[in-house]
């Protein structure tokens, strides 16, 4: 038996329950690790109050997609895991199959990567959701290269600094947006060559100024809403924007027709495009270690919970008030 969270119906954070579960053998390309640290994303709040991209198929439900651990003991098949060994769990699968809120998960061998040289469990589960997002979008897909400009919203989040690095990493220059000037400083010194404060300037005038009226060649919108109107006009002729969230909560417009129906591509991405894809994701693993081991990446980590505090983390995370990850830390 080991402790886990689960919810028993749809709510605020006040429905998540820590209970005694049984988590049995590895089957098959599966894997058990004894888990140390838990990354807490938006995917989960969205998922625990009814409003993410897939339901919980039955009750009660577990939650969690990212994490860092020990392999406990693996499955047939299963090769390079040996008992022992610190490892992460990246996101590629659904959360009503292998849910990690808990002190001990089984999850698929392929979602699984070796722990880097120099990160401790709470780093571990803080740098791949991020950095892999980042990479598999603006690099994979995007074909982001030294002297485009990319325009980064909700940067403070964990995707938002992530994708900061990445941008500095492959020399490109990246553009910051925050709602307000709180957190306008912490972004230039995490590596923003610009911050625009939505509340008090159009993002796509200080772009098209930024850029000698070109625009942005990528565009990186956590956000979604009304404001993709104005993400739109800051995207140079052929440049794409990316949505990769919805935190705004509001019906989002298709702004091609409204604008004139310019050069624009624009399009959804999620980060299951790379980790489900195993080349892909051998691409962005190489990537993301040859960046920390330059030192060129770093997760930020904001603060940690207990497990015993996945209430209040949630609550921490809907406030909005991070610069960077929340993680919770598992005790035994």
């Amino acid at each position: 038996m080991s402790r886990a969270v689960r919810f028993h119906e749809y709510g605020g954070p006040e429905v998540l329950r820590l209970e005694e579960v049984a988590v049995g053998e590895p089957g098959p390309g599966e894997v058990r690790i004894a888990v140390e640290a838990i990354g807490v994303n938006r995917a989960e709040v969205l998922f625990r109050s009814g409003h993410y991209i897939e339901a919980a198929r039955s009750f009660p439900a577990g939650l969690g997609a990212e994490a860092a651990g020990v392999v406990e003991a693996v499955g047939p098949g299963v090769g390079g895991f040996e008992s022992g060994r610190p490892v992460s769990v990246v996101p590629a699968f659904s959360m009503n199959d292998y849910p990690l809120y808990a002190e001990r998960a089984i999850v698929p061998a392929a979602a699984v990567l070796h722990r880097p040289e120099g990160l401790d469990a709470v780093e571990a589960a803080a740098v791949w959701m991020p950095y892999v997002t980042a990479y598999g979008a603006l690099v994979e897909v995007g074909g982001m290269r030294a002297g485009d400009t990319v325009v980064l919203t909700a940067a403070s989040s964990s995707v938002g600094l992530a994708a900061i690095q990445v941008a500095r990493r492959v020399g490109a220059r990246p553009i910051a947006t925050t709602r307000t000037p709180a957190k306008k400083q912490a972004l230039i010194e995490a590596g923003a060559e610009e911050v625009v404060v939505t509340g008090e300037e159009s993002v796509s005038e200080r772009v098209l100024g930024l850029t000698g009226g070109r625009g942005a060649e990528l565009v990186f919108d956590a956000v979604a809403g009304p404001g993709v109107l104005d993400l739109a006009r800051a995207v140079a002729p052929g440049g794409t924007l990316f949505l990769y969230g919805a935190v705004s909560g509001e019906v989002t417009p298709y702004p091609g027709f409204d604008l004139g129906m310019p050069a624009l591509n624009i399009r959804t991405y999620t980060m299951h495009e790379t980790t489900r894809d195993p080349a892909r994701l051998r691409r962005a693993e190489a990537f993301v270690t040859s960046g920390l081991a330059a030192g060129a990446f770093r997760p930020v980590v904001d603060r940690t919970f207990e497990l015993e505090r996945v209430a209040d983390a949630h609550r921490y995370m809907e406030a909005g008030e991070q610069i960077g990850k929340i993680v919770l830390t598992v005790g035994r």
